[in-house]
Formats: C-alpha cells, structure tokens, sequence
C-alpha cells in the first residue's frame, strides 16, 4: 500500500479535492483525514486518565477559588 499526503489550506478546494477522491473508493482508495486521526489519537489517550466525579471538581473549584481569594485579601493588607 502506498500513502499519499495532500495539504490544503483552501477549505472550498479540501471539498472539490475529497469530491474527486471519492469517485475511487470503490477502486479500493482509503481516504483519512489527518486532523481526524490526531483527534482519535488524543480520545484514545485521554481514556487512560482518571475520572473524578462532578462534585469532586466543583470541591476542588471551590477550594481553589477559596484560596484564590485569600491571596487577594492579603495582597490588598
């Protein structure tokens, strides 16, 4: 298999280009989009991080804007 890559800065050519492309799909072309794959790339490694639930990020939210605050009172002391 062979890989080719186009870069298109032209939305309106992106959609005449892939047009185009389309017609050989059934000849067996696979076309992929970059920008998709980098996107499944970093849905694929964020579910490797931990899960919080909602009420523990709004503590957290609240124990940061908290101390937040604190610091602006003493900076105005």
């Amino acid at each position: 298999m062979q890989s080719i890559t186009i870069n298109i800065n032209d939305d309106k050519l992106v959609d005449k280009v892939t047009w185009l492309l389309e017609h050989f799909k059934s000849d067996g072309l696979e076309i992929v989009s970059k920008e998709d794959m980098d996107d499944l790339k970093l849905l694929k490694a964020s579910r490797n991080e931990g899960v919080i639930s909602f009420d523990e990020y709004m503590k957290n939210e609240n124990q940061y804007q908290n101390e937040r605050h604190q610091g602006f009172e003493k900076n105005r002391q």
